[in-house]
């Protein structure tokens, strides 16, 4: 099922020796990478209004000529983990208002289904060090239509599709580059770029390509750095020399190949521009746009010098044709010893990259194997390179950014009371995972959690180090809280870290050969404080059934969960008891392979035993009151809704919310309870004076070794009657996966009246009609990787200890029958073929003919935040190969 490990006497692959270098510190392999965010306009961090509009209050407009407080973007940007140094591609096609130098993309107001990024580029490969790595970015001939993309989506409504790049008829006759950038690491402080830009259309077109190098802006807010700077130096014959000089690095180069043009400014506020105001420097960010588009020769510095620099390329590429620019990036003089740049140029530098490309074979070919058929390798590539390029170098202060900084204007005080304005510990300064650089350019704990285990197969101790990171007093709240994102870290995500540390131990261990015991008691002990917190905050009532708000899930009930129901009314959730209850299996598995060398951790397992059984219990008789969150009738869990004093209400929908009690599931084998004697001891004197809690543990499966151990909330009887709701192709199974809500509602809306006002849920399989609860996510009726991820987990470990006697009629009503194991392999392969070419289609891109047909488009895959419960097309963040980078693991454990 997982990678395994690397046999002994095995030679490492050369990538794996460099994550052994870099992870014992002797080279810094990690130091540079593609740590630079794909947006960083219109994030909260860089909002410093009194209303927390982040989106308006520095837009897209505003972002070429206003300098970011923390942090920096780019087109497929490459940076220092620190993002003291920055490198990306700008580029102009002679036609557009705006030298693009970043992504463009709707604001949450703006798209008639939230935020959306209208470009098309795409994650091709990386390796875990990034000494490869490979994009594509397709920039057209004409005009951007910005405006006709705000304009056009403005007059759509929640009902209608999305307007598209696409749509606008931009790309026809193959009127566009395709500019592929690439890096390959010589050295680790010896970088090789190389840019191909070639013309797909009928006719010559010109094109601009200005490789750019830039700092981060640390200076100007009152924190004592000094200004670095770059300049031009002489001393190489063919080729273009900048130095730098920066108070972390020290000095660095860059050549650039050829003769370009050198252009200068400072990565400053153009506050003439922004704000009717004076500038303090004559050369500002927006130097470059306003002298090669708007042809203001005074706008960059002729003394070449500054904290900006661009080698100017200028091409007239002919139509079938492409041209390549090289530059290389060093900490050592290029100019001593060498008299021209063709000593860095010559055929050893694209030997060097044929060699990385070649290691990352192998590396890829050692730890994942290789799929069956080509498509299905490039598809698990493709989404290792998008989880890779989605690292991010991500810093937030909260403290100094609710405050002000002591050079700039202060901020209104309501900021002082505003958002995250409890969060004054948290201090992030890290290369961290995110979801997607650009709809999503900010952590979310939970999705996290799921590009761990999915890293866990290339990079086993960077997806350790996430976790762990997350658990740190600098992240964690005092009280134990883990903060979820940027625009609110007091959102509450599912607590799915116990289960993330658990897998990510054990597919680290197979893939290295060892496991790893400080990081399992590292996470162990952190998360008690985590626990703590969800016991004390989100059971109210005290009787183990607990709330979470959304919990992550959106839109996907009622109400908007995340809100107060008002005084003496609460919503016990089934999905928040369940996590809670697989947080309880999970940490046992912790406790008890932590036991094996320190019996002290009996003592807390037979606690998280205990608290389980509590939990499993409560989830079907609440307070011992005879009433619960399962109904008998229906077979399945729903919610339950308390108005005051009136008798609780049973809300009906039939939705992931009742399949996550599936989650909660864990076996262990009898040599395991045979070494942990006091948890034995105490697990049957607690199972004698309980009896009644018995339907949650079952031992009744016999091995030669004696007896196994089966906790679950919902007992085999249960289970059959909730599986026979997922493997109907009527109710939750899709052919692409499971659904989040029952196909059943689209003819049967479940209707709630309270105090006269109605409120409803039906099926909707692709974006939500309203923007109810959830901005642009939808959970009514979509597949997402994650929980189908955990319901596959689920039934291997249900079938681990039934076998195959436990068997499941699939699809429901079809009367054949197979195993657990067979249902989790057709549901891991059903999303599998979202991605994959059957008869010459890949569902992911419904009916686009562009990206099924074209040959320059059709083999390039887009990793979508979820999928059309019926058709499996695309929907949401379109790079989410974060969470959506699973499908890598499931081709690894499932196949084809």
């Amino acid at each position: 099922m997982i990678g395994e490990p690397k046999p002994k006497g095995r030679i490492a692959t050369a990538e794996e020796q460099r994550l052994e270098a870099s992870e014992s510190r002797e080279v810094h392999w990690k130091r540079w990478g593609p740590y630079i965010s794909e947006r960083q306009w219109g994030t909260v961090r860089e909002d410093y209004s009194g209303n927390g509009d982040a989106w308006n209050y520095l837009p897209h407009d505003d972002a070429r000529s206003r300098a970011y407080r923390w942090g920096e973007d780019g087109i497929a940007g490459f940076c220092d983990r620190h993002q003291h140094i920055c490198f990306a591609v700008a580029l102009w096609n002679e036609k557009d208002p705006i030298l693009k130098e970043r992504l463009f993309g709707l604001t949450s107001t703006q798209g008639n289904h939230g935020e959306d990024v209208k470009e098309y580029y795409f994650y091709l490969d990386a390796t875990p060090t990034s000494s490869y790595l490979k994009c594509l970015y397709k920039y057209p001939h004409r005009s951007f239509p910005y405006d006709q993309l705000v304009q056009e989506n403005a007059k759509r409504t929640r009902l209608q599709p999305e307007y598209e790049l696409v749509d606008t008829g931009i790309f026809s006759e193959n009127r566009y580059f395709d500019v592929f950038v690439e890096y390959a690491k010589a050295s680790s402080e010896d970088i090789l770029v190389r840019i191909t830009a070639w013309n797909r259309g009928p006719d010559p077109a010109p094109l601009h390509l200005l490789p750019t190098l830039w700092f981060r802006n640390r200076w100007d807010w009152g924190e004592g750095y000094d200004k670095p700077q770059v300049a031009r130096a002489e001393g190489l014959a063919g080729g273009e020399l900048f130095a730098m000089n920066e108070f972390h690095y020290g000095q660095r180069w860059l050549i650039a190949e050829g003769k370009p043009e050198l252009l200068f400014t400072d990565n400053e506020t153009n506050a003439e521009r922004l704000f009717n105001s004076r500038n303090t420097s004559p050369y500002v960010k927006d130097a470059f746009h306003r002298y090669v588009v708007q042809n203001e020769r005074g706008a960059v510095n002729p003394a070449m010098t500054g904290t900006k620099a661009a080698a100017h390329y200028s091409e007239l590429i002919q139509p079938g044709k492409n041209v390549t620019i090289r530059l290389r990036l060093l900490d050592k003089d290029p100019s001593q010893g060498h008299k021209s740049a063709r000593d860095f140029f010559g055929p050893a530098f694209d030997q060097i990259f044929e060699q990385r490309l070649k290691e990352a074979d192998d590396f890829y070919t050692q730890r994942v194997g290789h799929c069956a058929s080509e498509d299905a390798h490039e598809v698990q590539r493709q989404a290792f390179a998008g989880l890779l390029w989605g690292k991010q170098s991500y810093h937030y202060d909260v403290r100094r950014w609710l405050e002000g900084d002591p050079t700039q204007p202060p901020p209104p005080p309501e900021r002082l009371n505003g958002r995250n304005h409890d969060w004054t510990h948290l201090y992030n300064s890290d290369v961290i995972s995110m979801p997607d650089k650009w709809e999503y350019p900010w952590y979310a704990a939970w999705d996290l959690a799921f590009h761990c285990v999915a890293m866990a197969l290339i990079d086993p101790d960077f997806a350790k180090d996430q976790l762990v990171l997350f658990m740190r007093e600098w992240y964690m709240d005092p009280n134990g809280q883990l903060p979820a994102y940027e625009w609110n870290f007091s959102d509450v995500n599912p607590p799915v870290h116990a289960w993330a540390a658990w897998r990510v131990y054990k597919i680290a261990g197979r893939v290295q050969g060892k496991e790893d015991r400080e990081f399992l008691v590292r996470m162990f002990h952190k998360l008690l404080i985590n626990f703590t917190w969800w016991v004390n905050r989100k059971d109210p009532e005290g009787k183990n059934v607990f709330e979470g708000g959304f919990l992550g899930l959106d839109n996907i009930g009622v109400f908007d969960r995340s809100q107060p129901l008002g005084p003496g009314n609460y919503i016990e959730q089934s999905d928040g008891t369940s996590w809670m209850a697989m947080y309880c299996l999970d940490m046992l598995a912790i406790a008890m392979e932590l036991a094996n060398q320190d019996k002290a951790y009996e003592d807390v397992a037979s606690k998280f035993f205990e608290h389980f059984v509590y939990i499993a219990q409560a989830m079907n008789d609440i307070g011992g009151q005879g009433v619960g969150l399962w109904d008998e009738k229906d077979g399945f869990y729903y919610d339950v809704l308390h108005l005051g004093q009136s008798t609780p209400v049973s809300m009906k929908v039939r939705s992931m919310v009742g399949l996550i009690p599936l989650f909660a599931v864990e076996v262990f084998e009898p040599d395991v309870l045979e070494r942990l004697p006091n948890f034995r001891k105490r697990m049957q004197w607690f199972l004698d004076h309980n009896p009644e809690i018995g339907k949650h543990v079952d031992m009744s499966q016999k091995t030669e070794k004696g007896s196994r151990l089966l906790l679950t909330i919902a007992n085999r009887t249960k289970l059959e009657r909730i599986y026979r709701y997922v493997f109907d192709e009527n109710e939750f199974l899709s052919p692409h996966g499971i659904r989040a809500l029952s196909k059943f509602h689209l003819d049967h809306p479940f209707v709630l009246t309270v105090d006269g006002h109605s409120s409803a849920v039906d099926y909707e399989p692709a974006e939500s009609t309203s923007d109810l609860f959830g901005g642009n996510s939808n959970w009514r009726g979509p597949i997402w990787f994650p929980m189908n991820f955990l319901l596959i987990e689920s039934l291997q470990r249900v079938y681990f200890y039934y076998g195959d006697g436990f068997k499941v009629e699939y699809p429901t009503n079809s009367g054949h029958q197979i195993t657990l194991w067979e249902s989790a392999a057709d549901i891991s392969r059903r999303l599998s073929h979202i991605f994959l070419r059957r008869d010459g289609i890949r569902a992911v891109y419904g009916d686009d003919s562009l990206f099924q047909n074209d040959p320059l488009w059709r083999d390039f895959i887009l990793f979508y935040e979820y999928f059309h419960g019926e058709t499996g097309e695309g929907l949401g963040a379109s790079h989410q190969t974060g969470w959506t980078a699973l499908v890598a693991k499931l081709l690894q454990q499932s196949g084809e």
